[in-house]
């Protein structure tokens, strides 16, 4: 996964300069028919169909890996929703900053009917 710029910003401005940082209360998935930036611009987020962004919970990190604690199912697709290439990690609910990015290791078609889930444990983000 990449981070976006606000996120790396973020951090620096944090561990550097001493800057408060308050962490969104909640961390939202999203999924992409075209994946953003690092500027989190140019990128294409499914809309339609019953789409929502779901919240996401992770487990404590561990060797600088974090994963998704619990299941993450998207609503059953009452329209298409194209083909999913990537996702994103935004803070709050309803919008937010980008702040991880990435291509899924198989892009998925979502048609009418179709409900993408991702198992616990499948979500990754790696900080090296």
């Amino acid at each position: 996964m990449d981070k976006s710029d606000y996120l790396e910003d973020t951090i620096l401005n944090h561990v550097l300069r001493n800057t408060a940082y308050t962490p969104a209360t909640s961390i939202e998935i999203a999924l992409f028919t075209t994946l953003p930036g690092e500027d989190a611009t140019g990128g294409v987020e499914v809309a339609g169909g019953s789409y929502a962004r779901q919240t996401v919970s992770f487990a404590a990190s561990s060797g600088g890996v974090v994963s998704n604690s619990g299941a993450v199912t998207f609503p059953v697709a009452t329209g298409s929703w194209g083909t999913v290439v990537g996702i994103g990690y935004y803070e709050g609910s309803g919008g937010g900053n980008l702040l991880y990015f990435g291509a899924l290791t198989t892009s998925k078609t979502v048609g009418i009917g179709d409900q993408l889930s991702f198992a616990s444990g499948s979500l990754t983000v790696t900080e090296l």
